[in-house]
């Protein structure tokens, strides 16, 4: 089907547009754009035959990449299906997700890998881009088949939800990662500093009476692991980073000239510590939420370049588990839904420009990964985000897509919301929350 968005506001850093215009796509691939500052703009011969949106007042950007959620399966289909994630991403603007290993089997064969695809394939709506295990079983004493994995699609590597404590194993992965060109995601974390730790270390798990996190537990292993990127050369990407002391050492490590990248989420830029008090095992996550002084480091993290990316680590559980009470409760938030709202918040505080947020949670995670995503091009994927920037809603994880409910931000009003989205060529309504 041809598709025609008319006189939409193009924020596309990738492809360097910016302005009003319209975006032509035919059989999923973009076809043309023509911005209204261009005499060729209106062409009779773009809208022949074509289902036409009309996008006045709108925002229209490259899909959303997330380079780090959760999508439970196989093994945890309580928590989230494929099928169910897929839909709650296009719900979120994201037109691709790359889902982690931590599954049941892990994700660390071919076999397990090829599964993930297929499933996806049957859901038909975003793009799931595999994320390969570092070690068997995510054990940390044996590196997986690599080429194995590459070969049967998975787009990186990482042992997220554990970190590699094998100081040896991590080596051996980064100098794969420069000979293969493909990017080792760290799970940054001592596990002997974090053991039996729910909340960050500080002033409200001591009132609450439980184990704290320290911030160093995150920061020695990024420091470690900055000097073994520094040694290999090798594509290290640091997850979610949560403290003050790890944007400092990112920052350094790149002025350095040591090429690694990094990834923060919503939760990390939006609440403190404090929201553990209120929402309880909701506010539960790992790493954990921080203090307000961690909360503005990580804003200017973003402002500055140090961080380059914003993810959703998008961790879904069932009710029952997140009932469990804030010692036993599961780690994690459901973030696809709510990120691009949270996320908008910075531009609409001046924190970032609504072209860097672009950058954050399409281009660079595209570029990061090497996948043919982030830009509207012409011949580049159809894959579109239409957004009203002014949308004004509230959180209601009633009405996730999503079978995770287990959000901190219930009841909190947010400003910007997709209005639709453009995947493989099939366009999602969010307003009847239906495929056209």
């Amino acid at each position: 089907m041809k598709i025609v968005l008319k006189d939409g506001y193009i924020v596309d850093p990738a492809g360097k547009n910016d302005g009003n215009g319209d975006v032509i796509i035919d059989n999923g691939r973009i076809t043309g754009i023509r911005m209204s500052a261009n005499a060729s703009q209106a062409k009779k011969a773009d809208t022949d035959g074509a289902f036409v949106i009309y996008a006045k007042g709108l925002l229209i950007t490259p899909g959303l990449v997330d380079m780090h959620a959760h999508l439970r399966e196989p093994g945890f289909e309580h928590k989230e299906t494929i099928e169910t994630g897929s839909a709650a991403a296009i719900e979120g603007g994201f037109t691709a997700v790359c889902c982690m290993p931590n599954t049941n089997p892990v994700n660390d064969s071919a076999e397990v890998t090829s599964y993930i695809l297929n499933k996806a394939k049957e859901a038909s709506s975003c793009k799931v881009f595999p994320i390969g295990a570092i070690t068997k079983g995510q054990l940390g004493n044996e590196l997986v088949d690599f080429d194995a994995l590459r070969k049967a699609g998975c787009v990186a590597f990482s042992d997220d939800g554990r970190p590699v404590m094998n100081s040896l194993l991590m080596r051996q992965a980064l100098e794969y990662s420069k000979a293969s060109g493909i990017t080792i995601i760290a799970h940054e974390e001592d596990i002997y500093l974090a053991e039996g730790g729910v909340m960050n270390e500080g002033k409200v798990s001591q009132s609450l009476a439980f184990k704290g996190i320290p911030a160093a537990a995150e920061e020695i292993m990024i420091a470690r692991d900055i000097i073994l990127a520094g040694l290999t050369g090798g594509r290290l990407h640091i997850a979610h980073v949560s403290t003050k002391g790890a944007v400092e050492l990112i920052r350094r490590a790149k002025n350095d000239g040591i090429a690694i990248t990094a990834e923060t989420c919503p939760h990390y830029f939006s609440i403190t510590e404090e929201a553990a008090e209120t929402m309880g095992t909701a506010a539960k996550v790992n790493p954990p939420l921080r203090t307000a002084d961690d909360v503005a480091a990580i804003r200017e993290g973003l402002s500055d370049g140090t961080i380059d990316v914003i993810a959703t680590d998008h961790a879904p559980h069932h009710k029952d588990e997140k009932a469990l009470g804030f010692d036993k409760a599961p780690f994690g938030i459901s973030g696809l839904e709510t990120a691009l709202g949270l996320s908008m918040s910075l531009v609409h505080e001046g924190v970032l420009t609504i072209g860097q947020l672009v950058e954050k949670m399409s281009v660079n995670p595209s570029r990061i990964l090497g996948l043919d995503r982030g830009a509207l091009t012409e011949g580049s994927e159809g894959d579109i985000l239409i957004m009203d920037a002014d949308k004004e809603w509230v959180v209601k994880p009633e009405d996730f897509v999503s079978l995770g409910k287990n959000t901190p931000f219930s009841g909190r009003r947010l400003k910007g919301r997709p209005v639709m989205v453009i995947s493989g060529g099939e366009i999602f309504d969010m307003q009847d929350r239906k495929a056209l």
